[in-house]
C-alpha cells in the first residue's frame, strides 16, 4: 500500500490531500475540484460569489441561492442565534479590521460601534421554500470563515467514500479529517498538535486516535502588530475587538469537521468554560493551550494525548 499525496492552494490556505493505493491522483484532483466549486459559492474574499450576492443585496431584497449555500447559511444562522460566540453576521467587522491582509488596520472606535449595530443574526430572513436569504439592513454582511472549511472537508470525505476511497487524510490548513484505519499496526492515527510558539509542523504533543476530525484554531498566525500591541483575527461580536483570551490555540476532536470548526470559535470566546457548554456531547474532545503554556485536555482525551515538549505541562481542569 503506497501513499499518494498532493499539495494545493485554496480557501486562503495550503491544502494537503493524501490517499493510499489503490486510490489515485485523480481522487485528489477530484477533491480539489470540489474545493474550488465550493469556494466559488461561499467566499467573501472576491466580488462575486453566492454569499457576496446576498451581501450586496442587504437591505434591498432576498437572494435565491443553491442548496449548498442555503443549508450552510441556515446552519450558521441557527448556531449564531445561540449567542455562544460564533456569529455568521460578523462580516462588517471582519472587513473593517481586515486582519491578514495588506490593508489591515486598528479602526476608530466610532467605526467599530457603527459596525456592531449591523451584527445581528436575528436580522437574517431565511425562506426554506425559495432557498433565499435576506439581510434586512443595508451594510449587513455574512462571513462563513468560521464554518466553511469544516463543511468542505466533510464534503471531500463523502466524495471519497462515494468513489470507494476508504483511507486518507484531508488537511485544509488546520482542518484535518482522518478517513479509515490509520497506517500503523494498531490502525490508529497519530496527529501532532501544533506548538503555537514555534514554526509550523513543530508539535507540542501527539494525539493517538481512530478516524475523526481534528480542527485547530489559533491566534498565532493571523494578527496585526500596531503600536506594540498584537491584534488577532478572532473577534468578539459584542465588543468589536479581538476576543480577550488567555488561550493561544483550541483543538477540537469531533466526528464532523464542521462541528469542530464551530466549536473552535466557541472555545476562544468562552475559554475553558467551553467544557461545560459541550458536556452534553461526549463525542467532542478539546485541547486548550494557554499563553502560559498550560495544556487543558478533556477527560475523554487524557489517555490518547501525550505532551512531547517539556516546555508545556498538563493543567487540571
Amino acid at each position: 500500500m503506497a501513499v499518494v499525496a498532493k499539495t494545493y492552494h485554496g480557501l486562503g490556505t495550503k491544502i494537503i490531500l493524501t490517499v493510499f493505493t489503490p486510490a489515485t491522483i485523480k481522487d485528489l484532483d477530484n477533491a480539489y475540484t470540489l474545493v474550488k466549486h465550493y469556494e466559488d459559492l461561499l467566499t467573501v474574499n472576491r466580488i462575486e460569489s453566492e454569499i457576496m450576492d446576498i451581501n450586496h443585496a442587504a437591505g434591498n431584497h432576498a437572494v435565491k441561492v443553491s442548496s449548498i449555500s442555503y443549508q450552510l447559511v441556515k446552519q450558521a444562522v441557527e448556531i449564531s442565534q445561540k449567542d455562544l460566540g460564533f456569529d455568521v453576521a460578523i462580516g462588517p467587522l471582519v472587513k473593517l479590521w481586515h486582519i491578514g491582509f495588506s490593508d489591515a488596520q486598528v479602526p476608530a472606535v466610532r467605526d467599530i460601534q457603527a459596525r456592531l449595530k449591523l451584527i445581528d443574526p436575528r436580522q437574517i430572513e431565511l425562506n426554506d421554500v425559495e432557498k433565499s436569504v435576506f439581510l434586512l439592513h443595508a451594510g449587513m454582511e455574512l462571513d462563513l470563515g468560521g464554518i466553511a472549511k469544516g463543511y468542505i472537508a466533510d464534503a471531500i470525505k463523502q466524495l471519497w467514500l462515494n468513489n470507494g476511497v476508504n483511507q486518507g487524510i484531508i488537511n485544509l490548513g488546520g482542518n484535518i479529517v482522518l478517513l479509515g484505519p490509520g497506517p500503523h499496526q494498531d490502525q490508529q492515527w497519530k496527529v501532532g498538535i501544533q506548538d503555537p510558539f514555534d514554526v509550523r509542523n513543530r508539535p507540542l504533543g501527539v494525539l493517538t486516535t481512530k478516524a475523526c476530525s481534528v480542527v485547530t484554531s489559533g491566534i498565532y498566525e493571523r494578527f496585526l502588530n500596531y503600536n506594540g500591541q498584537k491584534y488577532h483575527h478572532i473577534f468578539d461580536p459584542k465588543t468589536g475587538y479581538p476576543v480577550k483570551t488567555k488561550l493561544v490555540s483550541v483543538t477540537v476532536i469531533s466526528k464532523k469537521s464542521i462541528t469542530g470548526e464551530i466549536w473552535s470559535s466557541i472555545g476562544f470566546y468562552n475559554g475553558t468554560n467551553t467544557l461545560k457548554l459541550s458536556s452534553i456531547d461526549d463525542s467532542l474532545g478539546f485541547v486548550f493551550i494557554t499563553q502560559q503554556r498550560q495544556v487543558f485536555v478533556t477527560k475523554n482525551l487524557r489517555k490518547c494525548f501525550k505532551i512531547t515538549n517539556s516546555n508545556y505541562h498538563l493543567a487540571q481542569n
